[in-house]
């Protein structure tokens, strides 16, 4: 993602753009998968960690990431691209967790199962997260 894009994507959720907001929005678009606050600090080694969780605590506060559970009680963080309501949201999807790298990847064409709340209850956000050992993982064990 070049500039330009960066500072629309960011525009577009309301967020002034900086340069350390930019340098963040642009490490995350680089990756296909979720990056968790250590990962963003060894790409962005300029910028300081607060400065990188304060960037993503505002752009999750505007929907511009997601966040997700990485299994080992952390969170990952990934870029949003929708701007509807969470119903119409089409970067809801399914992650999976590898036990043994410990990374998590977007399962975009996995159909995410029905869950029925009882009444009275509203969903305000979804974390489908599947455990297990990834493709390269198991290729290495072969």
């Amino acid at each position: 993602m070049d500039e330009k894009t960066s500072v629309n994507l960011l525009s577009k959720h309301g967020i002034k753009p900086t340069s350390n907001r930019i340098l963040v929005v642009k490490a995350l678009a680089e990756e296909e998968r979720p990056l968790s606050l250590s990962e963003l600090e060894k790409q962005l080694w300029s910028v300081d960690k607060s400065g990188i969780f304060r960037a993503l605590m505002l752009f999750r506060d505007h929907h511009l990431v997601h966040t997700i559970e990485d299994g080992e009680g952390g969170m990952r963080y990934e870029l949003c691209f929708s701007h509807g309501a969470e119903e119409d949201d089409d970067d809801l999807h399914v992650h999976f967790y590898c036990e043994k790298c410990h990374k998590i990847y977007c399962l975009h064409d996995t159909p995410i199962p029905l869950v029925s709340l009882p009444a009275g209850f509203t969903r305000t956000g979804c974390n489908y997260v599947i455990k297990g050992i990834c493709e390269e993982c198991n290729k290495a064990l072969r």
